[in-house]
């Protein structure tokens, strides 16, 4: 009988120790010359005050490193500094620190609206939001401004850093330093090498990641990176499932089963149905879509999305959103099934330990626990199942192959990895493979 996926995968004591080890090991960036000297980082600059920028400017602040944060508009400016006073005193008020320490702390942050204020800083962080051609504006002007010897770094969660890079006359500086929402709070920090990234500029960013109480984890250049590439693959099927007769609570009720806090249209209510759309717009989420251009429902800020939300935020399931789907699925052409959990969880997990498995096929991951820990510190996967290829292991990759290959028929973007193929026929397991040096 096979395992159920809202069982532990493993004993307690064996996921504790993978962890503890799969963690460790994250922080050894494979192929990097012994002794290599890091840059010192004695100032961060720091390119927008929104709640990526604001976050990420704490963490530096609160280990004692001065930031100055640039912006366009003083209201910007002046709204992001108050987000962060405001989440410094909630934290004194809580007793995490001195009541002091607040202004200790917002001492170290000053505001600005002109980018040459950000000459002689150690490492700039550019964190505005996703436009490739705003991306490179950007870079293009740090190049010219900042000093020699910069650090010159992107918060993108998916762009290209080496199209990043291609617009400055020092690519070896440029590397990506995703961080996670929020910022202060989330563990994670995805670091991105890109092709041209210096050594020094490596090992200067994992030694930062450790100061400011990160888990860093390597990652190479492909859409998405590690975490939002496996991400993607997770929303495919599950878009799938909506057309063949499942609720968007159904899906939400075998995520939560299986031990994640929130499923993905509960984490879309959180974060906003309208995120990347706008109304006439087509996107890759044609139901979505549909709810948007039909009705007002953005999410839990409009107190209807995918479900009915009360005043105190709680969801329940929206018939007004049962209706649309069931549309939707008659639209689709897709036969009509009765989805039970395990169908649900195996449908859109297993095609996420595919996706790890085609990362490390690439080669824009050095170990499979690598993989593990950006997921256990970035996306909530639960402890207990150890991480996406942890739990691939432990339930077999053959079932894993079996499941993506029927999958992969219903949805033509999951493309079955050679390397998960190979080693479902030959027995291996994601924990025998060497670790490996980056692609780049």
């Amino acid at each position: 009988m096979s395992q159920s996926l809202t069982a532990p995968a493993a004993p307690a004591a064996e996921i504790s120790a993978y962890i503890a080890d799969a963690t460790k090991k994250a922080w050894d960036v494979i192929g990097l010359p012994a002794g290599v000297k890091t840059r010192e980082i004695k100032s961060v600059g720091i390119i927008g005050a929104g709640t990526m920028g604001g976050g990420i400017s704490m963490n530096f602040a609160t280990v004692g490193v001065p930031v100055k944060i640039v912006e366009v508009q003083q209201a910007a400016l002046d709204r992001g500094l108050g987000v962060i006073r405001k989440n410094y005193q909630n934290s004194a008020d809580k007793g995490r620190f001195p009541q002091e320490e607040v202004g200790e702390r917002m001492g170290r942050i000053t505001g600005s609206l002109d980018r040459k204020d950000l000459a002689d800083c150690d490492l700039v962080i550019e964190a505005v939001f996703e436009d490739m051609g705003v991306k490179k504006e950007i870079f293009a002007d740090l190049d010219r401004i900042c000093k020699p010897g910069a650090i010159l770094a992107s918060n993108t969660s998916a762009l290209d850093i080496n199209e990043i890079a291609s617009v400055v006359k020092r690519p070896q500086d440029v590397i990506g330093l995703h961080f996670f929402s929020p910022a202060n709070v989330m563990k994670l920090l995805e670091i991105v090498r890109a092709k041209k990234t210096a050594d020094d500029v490596v090992a200067t960013s994992m030694e930062l990641a450790k100061k400011i109480n990160k888990v860093a984890v390597l990652a190479g250049v492909c859409p998405g990176f590690i975490g939002n590439r496996i991400l993607y693959r997770r929303g495919q099927p599950a878009a799938h499932l909506l057309k063949a007769g499942a609720m968007p609570w159904d899906i939400d009720a075998a995520f939560n089963a299986f031990g994640f806090k929130m499923g993905p249209y509960q984490m879309s209510d959180l974060a906003g149905l309208d995120i990347g759309w706008k109304p006439g717009a087509k996107t890759a989420n044609p139901l979505r879509d549909m709810i948007l251009e039909r009705t007002p429902r953005r999410g839990q800020k409009t107190g209807a999305g995918y479900y009915d939300y009360d005043e105190k935020r709680v969801g329940k399931p929206s018939p007004e959103v049962a209706a649309i789907v069931k549309e939707f699925a008659e639209q689709s052409g897709v036969a009509q099934r009765k989805v039970s959990q395990e169908e649900i969880l195996e449908e859109c997990v297993f095609p996420m330990i595919n996706e790890g498995a085609a990362i490390l096929e690439e080669g824009m991951a050095q170990r499979a626990s690598d993989i593990d820990v950006t997921w256990l510190n970035g996306y909530g996967w639960p402890a207990d199942k150890g991480g996406p290829m942890f739990l691939g292991d432990h339930v077999g990759l053959k079932r894993v192959l079996d499941v993506v290959e029927r999958v992969s028929k219903d949805v033509p973007d999951i493309k079955v990895s050679k390397l998960l193929r190979d080693m479902a026929g030959d027995g291996r397991k994601f924990a025998d493979l060497e670790p490996q040096k980056l692609t780049v």
